[in-house]
């Protein structure tokens, strides 16, 4: 994917059992754990292309957030603050070549980024 694609939307839920039956019924998501992600199944979408994951709900995760795919995570941060944005949470690894963060836009938005290759 390239810089600014949406690669990734997360659900907060507070029963993935009760959650994964709900959107694979409704939807007809593919929802499974991947080896190293226990407890964060991830959904894919019929079309093979959109997907995510069931996160757990918590404080300052209570809505969807999407995850834009960046060139860089510490420059995205820097162009984002420097244009009135805040950071929710610093830059996080995924695996050892890939990295996500969270933004809050100046309207309040939970924005993810996304950085790597997971799996690379």
């Amino acid at each position: 994917m390239a810089h600014g694609d949406i690669t990734h939307i997360d659900i907060p839920v507070s029963d993935m059992k009760a959650a994964t039956e709900f959107y694979s019924s409704l939807f007809g998501w593919q929802i499974a754990e991947m080896p190293g992600f226990e407890g964060y199944p991830m959904w894919q979408a019929p079309n093979g292309i959109s997907g995510g994951g069931l996160a757990p709900r918590g404080e300052g995760f209570v809505e969807p957030r999407s995850y834009v795919e960046v060139d860089s995570i510490d420059e995205t941060i820097a162009k984002a603050q420097d244009a009135g944005a805040s950071v929710a949470q610093g830059k996080q690894p995924i695996t050892d070549s890939s990295w996500w963060a969270v933004i809050v836009d100046p309207d309040g938005n939970h924005i993810g980024l996304f950085e790597g290759v997971v799996g690379g």
